[in-house]
């Protein structure tokens, strides 16, 4: 994490990454040699590693030409060539290296991401791509490296994808069917359980 001004203020942030060379050992909350800034609202067991697709980054050249998106420009800690937020869903599981991760979320962009671009702008453009990364917990602490694949081991008898949940931040499911049925993923994060049973108390 560095501190940057912002509003006549400094602001702690750990956005700025850089690229490192494998092997990287990812421990439960976050990879090592890297650091969350304001835990409050980043890291933690449901935010360890946070990874981006590589493949989203020629939709932002083209809409951005003149910034420059090199690896972690998103502040992600793990770039993969393909993450399809679509196809991947809350729970899925994953071996990689020597490591487990687990599917938890998907990543809603904070003021500091228009730090990052100077362009407070940014953090619209960021909900409109729809192509938020993922968030990952830790089921299996180990070494890393590149090249090596994603292998899927397990997933959830109810599926929400990673993209359907991003894109109910801005509108909330209304079927009390379907909130029932969301309730039954076990990998829920406590915050979405919550924000699930609230919604069927009101209906």
């Amino acid at each position: 994490p560095q501190e940057v001004a912002f509003k006549e203020r400094s602001v702690s942030t750990g956005i700025f990454k850089k690229p490192v060379k494998g092997p990287v050992r990812v421990a439960k909350l976050n990879l090592e040699g890297d650091r969350q800034a304001d835990l409050a609202v980043h890291g933690g067991v449901d935010k360890a590693v946070y990874a981006y697709s590589f493949d989203a980054y020629p939709w932002w050249h083209q809409r951005r030409p003149n910034d420059s998106f090199d690896y972690g420009a998103f502040g992600e800690n793990l770039l993969i060539d393909h993450l399809p937020e679509d196809q991947i869903y809350i729970g899925d599981t994953f071996e990689v290296g020597e490591a487990v991760l687990q599917a938890a979320q998907p990543r809603f962009p904070c003021f500091k991401l228009g730090i990052k671009f100077n362009d407070p702008e940014m953090v619209e453009m960021f909900t409109e791509s729809k192509r938020p990364g993922v968030y990952f917990r830790v089921i299996k602490e180990g070494l890393i490296d590149i090249d090596q694949k994603l292998k899927l081991v397990a997933r959830e008898k109810v599926l929400l994808s990673v993209a359907e949940m991003f894109q109910m931040d801005l509108k909330a499911p209304t079927g009390k069917k379907i909130i029932l049925e969301y309730l039954e993923i076990k990998s829920l994060i406590p915050s979405w359980r919550e924000k699930f049973q609230k919604l069927l108390e009101e209906k």
